[in-house]
């Protein structure tokens, strides 16, 4: 009786598999990947900046408007003064100018806001630039394997053309699909940090425009107050 000896099937880890699929996939794998842990590296970074320059602009306001009605403005600076967050950063200037002209303040408040803009927009153009990166590098991968495979069919003996046909079509597909995952990902990252910069941004502007009204107000009831005494 004669026996079947069968072999047995080696299951890939995930570890395997990654590896096997880079390496299939050519050197645009590397590049690509490269570009996609740039990427990650930018979007850690400002996601920890964004944590630290956010904070609750109404909860702030109304103690500032607290502070400032009760003829406490020191207060309301020291207040300011605790967090490391941008919008207490351009209340804290625009309080520094409370006994000033509504310009004056205006002109500190705006001087601020220009000042903290940019610490929000920082790198977002370049994790804007390492998606479209990736699409391109992704392209560049695929037309490579297509240039291998296309040389296979035309130049290759028979025996090889099958093998080396099927390399070509593992670089094309194995780069475009990361060269997409890298890109889409990078792209949905960025959109989520634009939006809440912009939020920052907006937050920023309309509290600004609330403390210098509020400031304006208070000098006009002041002033009002001594012409009756007077």
């Amino acid at each position: 009786m004669e026996e079947v000896v069968t072999n047995p099937v080696v299951q890939e880890n995930m570890l395997q598999w990654i590896a096997r699929f880079m390496n299939e996939g050519g050197v645009f794998m590397w590049i690509i990947a490269i570009v996609w842990c740039i990427g990650v590296a930018i979007s850690a970074e400002r996601l920890k900046a964004f944590f630290k320059f956010d904070i609750d602009g109404t909860s702030l306001m109304g103690t500032i408007k607290k502070f400032v009605i009760g003829n406490q403005v020191q207060e309301a600076i020291q207040t300011c003064s605790e967090s490391n967050a941008l919008l207490p950063f351009v209340m804290k200037n625009g309080l520094k100018r409370a006994n000033q002209s509504k310009e004056q303040i205006q002109d500190a408040l705006e001087a601020s806001i220009l000042e903290s803009v940019p610490k929000i927009e920082k790198r977002l153009t370049y994790l804007a630039l390492a998606a479209n990166l990736s699409t391109l590098l992704g392209l560049l991968g695929t037309i490579q394997g297509l240039i291998q495979s296309f040389a296979a069919v035309a130049q290759a003996a028979a025996s090889e053309k099958a093998q080396l046909l099927a390399e070509g079509i593992a670089v094309a597909m194995n780069t475009t699909a990361l060269g997409l995952i890298s890109a889409i990902s990078l792209m949905v990252i960025h959109t989520i940090l634009m939006a809440r910069g912009e939020k920052m941004i907006k937050e920023i502007e309309e509290n600004s425009v609330k403390l210098l009204d509020l400031l304006s107000t208070k000098k006009g009831h002041v002033s009002a107050n001594l012409d009756k005494a007077a």
